[in-house]
C-alpha cells in the first residue's frame, strides 16, 4: 500500500469526529467487552446447568470445585464489566465504581439458584408442550428458547439492580444468534415456553404470567407513535407493552400491540392482530380466507 495513502487513512480513522462525540459524550474509560460478556454468559450456562456446557462430574466433590472456580471467574469478570458500564453512564463518579460494581456482582451470583430454579422451570415447560421433545436434556442441549432464556433472565437481574449497557448487551447476544429478541426490561414468569422461536419479539414494558406459550414469530410490542424519540430520558419507562397473564397461548406470526391485558387461558391463534383487551378464557381466531378471483387484473 502507498505510505502517503496508509497515514492518511490511519489519521482519519484514529481522529475522533462530531457524531463520536456525540455517542459518548466525553467519554474517556474504556468501554465493556463484547467478549468478556460471552464469556460471562458462558460461565452463567456452566453454573446453572452443570455438565452440560462443561465436563460432566459424576464425583460431588470435584463438581463442588468446579462450581467454586466458575463462581470465582463470574465475580471477577463481572465485577469488570459493570464497573465499565457504571462508567460508561456518565451519571456515575468514578471514585465510588469500583466498590458498586463489585457488591452488584456478588448480588447476581447470589441470585444464581433463582435463576436456575426458573430456568427448569422452563425447560419443563417446553418438555410437556412439545410431544417432539424425547427428555430434558434435549430441551437443555436443543432448544434455542433455552439459550435465549439464559441471556434473558441473566440480564433481567441485571436490569433489575440498575446495571447500565450490559443487560442489552446480553439479549442481544441472544438475539443474534436465536431470532428470539427479549428485552432485558421485560416481566416473565415460570414455566415459559417458546416453540420454534424464530422472530419472536417481546417488548421493554411486558409483563407476561406463569405458563405462557409463544410460537414463532409473535410480536409483544408497542403502537407505533410520530415516528420521532420521545423527550424523555433513558431511565423514564411508559408501560407501552401488552400484559398477558397465567395459562396465555399465542400462536404464530400474531401481534399484539400497546398497553393492553390479555386475560388468563387466553388462546390466540396464528396471523391475528390484537390491540385491544381480552378477557379471561377468551378464544381469538383470525378471520375465514375470501376465495375471490380477480379478472384482467382486476383488485391488483
Amino acid at each position: 500500500m502507498d505510505q502517503e495513502l496508509f497515514q492518511k487513512n490511519v489519521a482519519l480513522l484514529s481522529s475522533q469526529t462530531a457524531a463520536e462525540r456525540h455517542i459518548v459524550p466525553g467519554h474517556t474509560a474504556p468501554l465493556p467487552s463484547v467478549d468478556a460478556v460471552e464469556r460471562i454468559v458462558e460461565l452463567v450456562k456452566k453454573l446453572v446447568f452443570p455438565g452440560f456446557f462443561d465436563l460432566r462430574h459424576g464425583d460431588s466433590g470435584i463438581r463442588s470445585y468446579h462450581i467454586g472456580v466458575y463462581i470465582e471467574q463470574l465475580q471477577q469478570l463481572l465485577s469488570k464489566q459493570i464497573e465499565l458500564a457504571l462508567l460508561f453512564d456518565d451519571s456515575n463518579c468514578q471514585c465510588t465504581v469500583h466498590t458498586a460494581a463489585d457488591d452488584l456482582a456478588t448480588r447476581l451470583i447470589d441470585q444464581l439458584p433463582e435463576i436456575k430454579r426458573l430456568l427448569l422451570t422452563d425447560v419443563r415447560a417446553i418438555y410437556e408442550k412439545d410431544q417432539s421433545v424425547c427428555n430434558y436434556s434435549e430441551v437443555i442441549f436443543c432448544y434455542p428458547v433455552i439459550r435465549a432464556m439464559v441471556h434473558y433472565r441473566t440480564a433481567h437481574a441485571l436490569h433489575e439492580m440498575g446495571v447500565p449497557i450490559l443487560p442489552r448487551i446480553i439479549t442481544e447476544q441472544a438475539h443474534a444468534i436465536t431470532g428470539i429478541d427479549i428485552h432485558p426490561g421485560a416481566k416473565i414468569g415460570e414455566y415459559f415456553a417458546i416453540d420454534h422461536g424464530t422472530g419472536v419479539v417481546i417488548g421493554e414494558t411486558c409483563v407476561i404470567g406463569n405458563h405462557v406459550t409463544l410460537y414463532q414469530g409473535v410480536t409483544l410490542g408497542a403502537r407505533a407513535g410520530s415516528g420521532e424519540r420521545e423527550s424523555r430520558s433513558c431511565r423514564e419507562v411508559i408501560a407501552r407493552h401488552p400484559i398477558l397473564e397465567d395459562r396465555v397461548t399465542v400462536y404464530s406470526n400474531s401481534t399484539l400491540l400497546g398497553r393492553i391485558t390479555i386475560g388468563h387461558d387466553t388462546i390466540i391463534g396464528g396471523n391475528v392482530w390484537v390491540t385491544h383487551d381480552l378477557a379471561p378464557y377468551s378464544h381469538i381466531l383470525q378471520g375465514k380466507a375470501q376465495d375471490v378471483g380477480f379478472t384482467d387484473g382486476a383488485g391488483i
